[in-house]
């Protein structure tokens, strides 16, 4: 590329000459009479030739100019491809390793097991607790037929007293001297008291029922709450692959204590990574040619003799050299230290695949301007005849 980049401006050069210094040369050996060696020598040529040497560089510089805008091209071009960090959610120690150090994995696959003693023990916890819950409402049932029970037997004992004392005055009306009265008294006192007794067990009654029916199911159901909780907790302990792809650099051992935030087990490269559009960054001074649908072509150093024809698809609105993050000092220009290149993005304009391996290969990138502006202009004229 570098060879063929020098060969390009003599070519222009060349070009330029047939145009300029080729009719100045004209005019001066068959108008003038002057010849090469004699009257034009190496010492006046200068300035015998002077305006088409002029001409001839200004106009290979305005051509090279014009050529080299309208045809951008840029050796700044790759496959940008986003990795999954493998990563547990908490902190262990591994116990059990599934996948090597390099090896494809499907979605759902596990990779490694970290020590889950505690979890295990926490699920177990969890679960007796349910069972104890599911005991407790059994055993309320049984108290609900006791209390049942205790106020049939409350009821049958007023009910004799109340038998007792209806008898007692029916006597007493009919001779007062037969029946006393203290009697029938402590009678009166005995079925009030029983009716406190009939109450109290009907409460008894109600009180096991709405157990049995709100605070025993909320505890079971906080209890099973607890117990998929811990469940989850020890699930979390087997790290599995969240997409399709291939796991790479995941250099475990049986022992080794892996941190979230420091020590991550490994990368995971989805599946079709890079297949969607290569990046490419250009000058900022091609920033008004920059369109989408124009044509490019492509060659990868890990294809070579092979020219990729390639299609615009986007063009970010943004340099990565303006980004900031807030912080306590206040943004200075000058911390810039060189500009940065526009961000274009590009897809294969016959193929959805772009390159089948590898990622992240570095590549050469050339525009056309003029392909994107004849489509423009093709699309307005039949706009303008419909």
């Amino acid at each position: 590329m570098s060879a063929l980049a020098g060969v390009r401006p003599c070519f222009e050069t060349l070009l330029c000459s047939l145009v300029t210094l080729l009719p100045d040369y004209l005019y001066r050996r068959y108008v003038q009479g002057k010849r090469l060696g004699k009257e034009i020598t190496f010492y006046s040529v200068w300035f015998e030739l002077r305006w088409g040497i002029t001409g001839c560089l200004l106009l290979t510089v305005a051509l090279i100019t014009t050529v080299f805008y309208n045809h951008p091209s840029t050796s700044n071009v790759t496959i940008f491809f986003r990795i999954v960090s493998i990563l547990p959610e908490t902190n262990g120690r591994v116990a059990e390793i599934f996948v090597g150090a390099s090896e494809p994995v499907a979605k759902g696959t596990p990779i490694f097991r970290l020590d889950s003693s505690k979890q295990e023990a926490a699920v177990e916890s969890a679960r007796r607790k349910v069972a104890e819950t599911e005991a407790q409402i059994s055993l309320a049932r049984w108290d609900v037929v006791k209390a049942d029970g205790e106020l049939r037997q409350a009821n049958s004992e007023r009910q004799q007293t109340v038998d007792e004392l209806e008898a007692k005055q029916e006597l007493y009306q009919r001779n007062p001297g037969n029946v006393p009265f203290r009697e029938i008294e402590r009678l009166q006192e005995r079925e009030r008291g029983q009716l406190g007794a009939i109450d109290a067990a009907t409460a008894t009654k109600q009180s096991v029922e709405q157990r049995i029916s709100t605070l025993l199911p909320a505890e079971k159901a906080t209890a099973e709450a607890k117990l998929a909780e811990a469940q989850v907790e020890l699930g979390k302990t087997v790290i599995r692959a969240g997409v399709s792809g291939r796991v790479e650099q995941s250099l475990l051992r049986v022992g080794a204590v892996v941190n979230p935030l420091a020590f991550p087990a490994g990368i995971l490269i989805p599946e079709g990574a890079g297949y969607r559009s290569l990046q490419a960054g250009f000058g900022q001074i091609e920033a008004q040619i920059m369109k989408v649908g124009m044509a490019a072509e492509v060659t990868c150093v890990s294809k070579p003799f092979t020219i990729i024809p390639m299609v615009v698809t986007g063009v970010q609105d943004y340099i990565g050299a303006g980004q900031f993050r807030g912080g306590e000092q206040l943004i200075d220009a000058q911390q810039v230290a060189r500009p940065d290149t526009l961000l274009v993005f590009s897809t294969n304009a016959f193929r959805k695949d772009l390159f089948p391996e590898p990622y992240g290969a570095k590549a050469r990138a050339s525009l056309r301007a003029r392909t994107c502006q004849r489509r423009r202009r093709r699309s307005e004229s039949r706009l303008s005849r419909f």
